[in-house]
């Protein structure tokens, strides 16, 4: 669980994380929840606000504050992301695991931006009560269309051991596959497997690799709006947002149909999605968009209209007032 809490002057950023059941930092955690539960009630009596929101608290993040607060003030308690995973009770995380439960049970609605994680959710506490907020995009630097570059290819990722560097194994060897095409790629992103994923580069042409680094939100928008086709396997990814990003930009994705990537990329319109591992579908995918270059256009088009038309920070608080009418009624319109 992340919270920004506020203070008497400034608001203070919280994190109950801790990396392993019996991380020493867990008594500070537990006892600094103690003192905001105190200071809060005494700062809220008179006046509560209207809700408890608490986002992302999961089997390393248990919400400690919130559930708390809001039974006291009698406030409606809202999640968003939360997650439970059955399989962490036997390594040592059953009490973290059991306050989570606690918390889901007691949420007016847990928001739940896949239908892998309601289903998930559902399945661990059927009484929960639950409501899916698409994935969204604050798209407002990605508004001007982007420029045509058919075989110029992009990907936006961090560069560290796990997932993100097994997308990046699976990215040199599809296109290792396709060397007999035109094409370039430009990689935005740094971290520390950047050695090792270079590495795995290194047998391309070097004008064909445009290591581009770490770059701000504006900068990378600039790049995305620079056009061609957006690359990215996507392992065990959640659902990316940097996949809404390049959509929103314009640009037409080729990813894998895994974990939630199937949720912000529709295959055979905004994008084409793979079977998870298959390295030789996965470059057949981005040779069709380097072959086809009206596929291409067409897709990036209607990735752009996805985005800003169903999948914009407007779009979501239009979805997110709705939700809370209905799960909240009176409580929300006072």
């Amino acid at each position: 669980m992340h919270a920004i809490i506020p203070s008497k002057s400034f608001w203070t950023v919280w994190r109950s994380f801790a990396t392993t059941p019996n991380d020493v930092s867990r008594e500070g955690i537990l006892a600094f929840a103690e003192s905001e539960v105190d200071r809060l009630l005494r700062l809220w009596r008179t006046d509560p606000p209207k809700l408890w929101f608490t986002y992302h608290t999961y089997y390393k993040t248990p919400d400690l504050i919130g559930p708390r607060i809001a039974s006291e003030l009698g406030i409606p308690y809202v999640t968003a992301e939360a997650s439970y995973s059955p399989r962490h009770d036997a390594t040592g995380w059953a009490e973290s695991q059991q306050l989570l439960s606690q918390a889901v049970r007691q949420a007016a609605v847990n928001i739940c931006f896949t239908e892998r994680d309601r289903k998930g959710l559902v399945a661990a506490i059927p009484e929960g009560r639950y409501a899916r907020l698409l994935p969204f995009v604050d798209d407002t630097l990605f508004r001007a269309a982007a420029i045509e570059a058919r075989d110029r290819l992009v990907t936006v990722a961090m560069m560290r051991r796990g997932d993100k560097f097994d997308s990046y194994v699976t990215l040199a060897a599809a296109l290792a596959l396709i060397g007999d095409r035109t094409w370039t790629l430009s990689i935005i992103g740094g971290g520390p497997a950047m050695a090792d994923v270079q590495t795995l580069f290194c047998a391309f042409e070097k004008e064909r690799i445009n290591w581009l680094g770490e770059l701000s939100a504006e900068m990378i928008a600039a790049e995305l709006r620079r056009g061609g086709t957006y690359v990215w396997p996507g392992c065990g990814e959640a659902y990316g947002l940097a996949y809404l990003e390049a959509q929103a930009a314009g640009l037409p994705v080729v990813a894998q149909a895994t974990a939630g990537v199937p949720e912000v990329v529709i295959h055979g319109r905004t994008g084409l999605l793979t079977p998870d591992g298959d390295i030789k579908a996965f470059a057949e995918a981005v040779g069709t968009m380097l072959d086809d270059d009206t596929k291409r256009r067409e897709m990036g088009a209607a990735a752009s209209r996805f985005v800003h038309g169903e999948r914009s920070l407007v779009a979501a608080s239009k979805s997110l007032d709705l939700i809370l009418r209905q799960y909240l009624g009176d409580d929300y319109e006072r």
